[in-house]
């Protein structure tokens, strides 16, 4: 295995212990309530805080797909330190956490390369985001065996969704490979509680609708947000591509659900896209 990316915020967004960090993971699984799903689990949107504040709320999602075999994550997160053009790959090596290294799918990572005009391989976009690196634990939790594919979105705009998407689905369509696609964001930042639960219902209701053109609209007037804006349209583009007929968010809540302090919060949503299995 060549490149190797070390953890970034393990010991702050999250527990450096394995142990500690298991035990966590596995106390938001068992909290996370909700009727199981019947069907196929296509795409999850899934939020990227500090596990105190976003945790119970992104179990949610996974729980939803315990049991369930994925040979291959692509999750898609967005960047927020670095900006650039399109949407940046690491192509080979692996992510490392404290529960250990999460393979890259190499052949799946250089097909979506390839087919892509969005994407660029760059390892340095990589280094520092938590965005993505949050994922990994829940994902290597519920789903022990699995390979990724690492992207990070510098412009969010929907020209870069369509193309990003569009990429990856000319790359996992004839793969024959099972494919889980986890959009990574945050909701709104830093409003009074009443009005974040106000901007947040309008992403909800769309997630919940399966409504992207809906979302993308309400997005560009502003009458809502998100800092994953673009990995929840690719995700959703993608998931509809891919046969999802059905969106359901699973849970809603922000940091002053957890904290108490309602006066700035953050939003965070978990939800699912999903496909009714073939009898």
């Amino acid at each position: 295995m060549s490149f190797i990316r070390e953890p970034a915020v393990s010991g702050m967004f999250y527990p450096d212990n394995p142990k500690t960090l298991k035990r966590d993971i596995e106390r938001y699984l068992s909290e996370a309530v909700f009727d199981p799903i019947a069907g196929n689990i296509v795409g999850i949107i899934s939020p990227h805080a500090g596990y105190m504040y976003s945790g119970p709320v992104a179990a949610y999602g996974y729980k939803a797909i315990a049991g369930r075999a994925y040979d291959t994550a692509i999750v898609i997160a967005p960047s927020h330190r670095k900006y650039f053009e399109g949407a940046a790959i690491i192509e080979k090596g692996g992510y490392k956490t404290p529960l250990g290294i999460v393979e890259v799918d190499e052949e799946m990572a250089g097909m979506v390369l390839k087919k892509s005009t969005a994407v660029q391989s760059n390892i340095d976009v990589h280094r520092e985001e938590h965005s993505l690196e949050v994922q990994l634990p829940f994902l290597q939790m519920i789903l022990k065996s699995f390979k990724l594919v690492p992207l990070i979105m510098g412009t969010q705009d929907f020209s870069t969704c369509e193309a990003l998407s569009a990429g990856i689905y000319e790359a996992v369509k004839d793969s024959g490979k099972q494919i889980l696609i986890v959009g990574s964001t945050d909701l709104s930042h830093y409003y009074s509680y009443a009005h974040a639960v106000e901007l947040d219902s309008i992403v909800t209701k769309r997630l919940d609708d399966f409504d992207m053109k809906g979302l993308v609209a309400d997005l560009e007037k502003n009458k809502c947000e998100a800092c994953g804006a673009g990995p929840i349209i690719t995700t959703m583009i993608l998931s509809r591509k891919l046969g999802a007929k059905q969106g359901k968010v699973l849970k809603y809540a922000n940091s002053g659900d957890i904290s108490g302090d309602k006066s700035t919060v953050v939003g965070y949503v978990s939800a699912i896209f999903y496909k009714h299995e073939e009898k």
